[in-house]
């Protein structure tokens, strides 16, 4: 640590002499920072092309940055991990913010800021096949990897103790891709990241885990050697004021606290009702959505979790329809008829937005949704109760991972006893918003599914008379 400290004074003597300009001052002066990223529900991806919203973990991470430096974000997408890996090394660009693993071999040729996340290397099978034990059990299958990846580094340090360990790297494909081909059965094996299992699993429902390769390895941004150490500076200030205000567990919730427990039975049949259900109420979803300015996917995902699209359902405490309203919303909300759809639809829309202008206006989106789907399960009077339990515990009320950790205490006696509204079950709107987040994701999922087969099926079309 000593000599990084003098290393670091030494660049600033020089930059004081005119010998170079930071590289943090570069950056700036450019008005730009050029950022190296990959596609993948894990790092940055196109969630409404219509409206040209970009999402993923790591392009949410590196947009606050470039927002801290007041700069614009360049984001830059090489063809495969590779050339990425070569662009950092020869300082083509700023940083790689695309889920990297620090590894030993790559710490000899790139320099790493701080690991923001742990990640364990996890070896895929298929659903139907047999499940391998451990790598001895590869030899009859094809194991196919991402091309200059970790898991190379790591099935080669297996393959001293196993010679007869052999895999094939694959130049194009990145780790959806390969868990794609595992789940169309074009592959045995892949090793993909744990997160990357658990965000494509929505996608590739038989995909499994048959063993991990590897133990917990850290993820950080890459930056070319010849940083001068301004630019790594600024980005481990920003690691920590992310991680002092809460705002770095926050997007790791905002991506991956709906995923962790994947549920292959729910999510195939979703999936079923999709095509044999949800047609029939699509356009009342859609046009209550818009009524009452709310993602129609959301509300579909909130009625199947409430009903299963079954208008007829009734639960053992008299809640009914689609939306599953009680009696006194049902009043509220001037629905006449609980199980006519369009009205309970357009009901538990209007119910929504009721409660969320109930709440402060402090309270921004995604945890308003939340917070205000919390009270749509549970009641109102219960969520507050369950915020000023975590305001008291120095959590913060208006943010919905805080608040999530401190519902369950609401069947407490401890805890329940202390608040005006008593007890409640407060795990079930845990869980709850989970499922809707849940079949929200295999919504947007399928509707981009549709979209890339629609655009497909324009490009075969052939015109009369264009042959």
């Amino acid at each position: 640590m000593k000599f990084i400290s003098l290393l670091l004074i030494f660049l600033g003597f020089l930059v004081a002499c005119g010998e170079a300009v930071p590289h943090l001052e570069e950056i700036r002066e450019r008005g730009e920072l050029r950022v190296l990223t990959r596609y993948g529900p894990t790092t940055y991806y196109v969630k409404d092309a219509k409206n040209g919203e970009l999402a993923g973990f790591e392009y949410e991470l590196v947009k606050k940055f470039s927002e801290q430096l007041n700069v614009k974000l360049k984001i830059i997408v090489p063809d495969n991990l590779g050339d990425m890996l070569h662009l950092i090394e020869e300082g083509k660009a700023d940083i790689a913010a695309a889920g990297l693993t620090i590894t030993p071999d790559r710490q000899d040729n790139i320099r790493f800021g701080p690991s923001y996340d742990k990640v364990i290397q996890q070896l895929v099978y298929r659903l139907g096949n047999k499940k391998p034990k451990n790598l001895t059990d590869l030899n009859e299958g094809q194991l196919e990897v991402v091309a200059a990846s970790s898991h190379v580094e790591k099935l080669k340090s297996h393959q001293q103790e196993i010679p007869s360990l052999t895999w094939t790297e694959n130049t194009e494909l990145d780790s959806s891709g390969l868990l794609e081909l595992v789940q169309l059965e074009l592959i045995d094996y892949t090793v993909a990241d744990s997160n990357e299992v658990a965000a494509n699993q929505i996608k590739f429902p038989e995909l499994r885990v048959a063993f991990n390769l590897s133990d917990p390895q850290p993820l950080a941004w890459a930056m070319p050697f010849s940083e001068d150490g301004s630019l790594a500076n600024e980005m481990a200030t920003f690691f920590d004021q992310m991680d002092e205000s809460g705002d770095l567990s926050r997007l790791k919730e905002k991506y991956y606290g709906h995923i962790r427990h994947f549920d292959y039975l729910d999510t195939r049949a979703i999936e079923r009702r999709i095509l044999t259900r949800l047609p029939k109420y699509q356009t009342m979803f859609q046009q209550a959505g818009e009524k009452y300015g709310i993602d129609w996917r959301l509300l579909a995902a909130i009625s199947y979790q409430e009903s299963h699209w079954d208008r007829h359902a009734v639960s053992p405490t008299g809640v009914k329809g689609l939306m599953m309203l009680t009696q006194s919303t049902a009043k509220l909300m001037k629905v006449s008829d609980r199980e006519d759809p369009a009205q309970s639809i357009e009901g538990g829309a209007a119910y929504l937005v009721s409660i969320k202008k109930r709440l402060p206006e402090r309270i921004n989106e995604p945890d308003r949704t939340w917070i205000a789907l919390a009270a749509y399960n549970i009641g109102l009077g219960h969520v507050e109760d369950a915020r000023k339990l975590t305001q008291a515990d120095g959590g913060n009320p208006d943010l919905w991972p805080d608040v999530k950790a401190h519902l369950a205490l609401l069947s407490k006696r401890k805890w329940y006893e202390k608040t005006k509204h008593g007890y409640a079950r407060g795990g079930e709107p845990v869980h709850y918003i989970q499922n809707i987040r849940r079949y929200h994701d295999i919504l947007l999922q399928q509707q981009a599914n549709n979209e890339v087969n629609a655009d497909a099926e324009k490009e075969n079309t052939i015109l009369p008379g264009a042959l």
